[in-house]
């Protein structure tokens, strides 16, 4: 097992209380919250991306909708056939390999 080190910082009460409550809503502890957040940054090298909250709920009717909507735009794309979408891929990976 590695070594274990402690973390301390200050912070406003306020600040702490109110992201307890948002960890413990995710279903974690204000430790596993920043060790998870010291874990992301080690691997994408920089600020991780935001777990959140989201701040409004939407019915599943209401996500029936947005979904048919997509679908009716997407009725307008001209279909593409199966050697199209191979060499779309193909493109992409070409273009991975050229970039590590």
């Amino acid at each position: 097992m590695s070594q274990q080190v402690m973390n301390q910082f200050r912070c406003d009460k306020q600040l702490r209380e109110d992201c307890v409550a948002i960890y413990s809503a995710l279903g974690m502890d204000l430790n596993t919250a920043f060790r998870m957040f010291m874990e992301r940054t080690r691997a994408v090298r920089g600020l991780p991306f935001p777990a959140v909250l989201p701040e409004q709920t939407i019915t599943g009717e209401e996500a029936l909708g947005i979904f048919q909507k997509l679908r009716e735009e997407a009725a307008d794309l001209p279909e593409m056939t199966l050697d199209e979408i191979n060499k779309e891929i193909q493109q992409v990976r070409a273009a991975r390999k050229t970039r590590k």
